[in-house]
């Protein structure tokens, strides 16, 4: 057992000099998936690998583990989250997320974690300009429902699965 754990520690030490990235949380494919450079602007529907911001994101979402511990300035991992909204579109978070007026799929909230303790909502209104709204259709996933809108800047590429599995 504590074999194969230093064996995953090493793939994915290895994979990330090589733009790989291990996913091993439920909220895409688990597996090897690789990042990509933009070739051209972000897009609605773009699957990303983007950094959670450093400071009280990054902290809450690794005090809480809903992070894992990684390379990006917070201490965390670097996230895969579909793009929903751009800088300029109205987000409203309430018992599920609007966007311009138009409900986003699989964006239930949920007042408690897995653990039971309470996940307060993000906040809407207006995306800023430079800043995305991240989601993941996954019911269990930490996403801008709860932390709101980030920073493009965070962005890494786009995620591509090289080898993933669909539990």
């Amino acid at each position: 057992m504590a074999a194969g754990g230093v064996a995953m520690i090493a793939i994915a030490g290895i994979a990330s000099l090589g733009g790989l990235r291990l996913n091993l949380t439920p909220s895409e494919p688990l597996g090897l998936w690789r990042i990509v450079s933009f070739d051209r602007q972000i897009a609605v529907g773009d699957l990303v690998f983007v950094c959670p911001p450093a400071g009280s994101i990054s902290a809450f979402g690794l005090e809480r583990g809903y992070f894992r511990r990684g390379s990006c300035s917070g201490g965390a991992a670097p996230l895969i989250k579909t793009v929903v909204a751009l800088a300029g579109a109205r987000i409203d978070i309430g018992a599920v997320v609007m966007i311009d007026g138009v409900l986003l799929p699989r964006s239930r909230l949920s007042p408690v974690d897995g653990q039971g303790r309470p996940l307060p909502p993000g906040v809407g209104g207006v995306v800023p300009s430079g800043n995305l709204f991240l989601h993941s259709p996954f019911a269990g996933s930490y996403d801008s429902r709860y932390f709101g809108a980030v920073p493009e800047a965070g962005l890494l590429g786009l995620a591509r699965p090289i080898l993933t599995v669909d539990p």
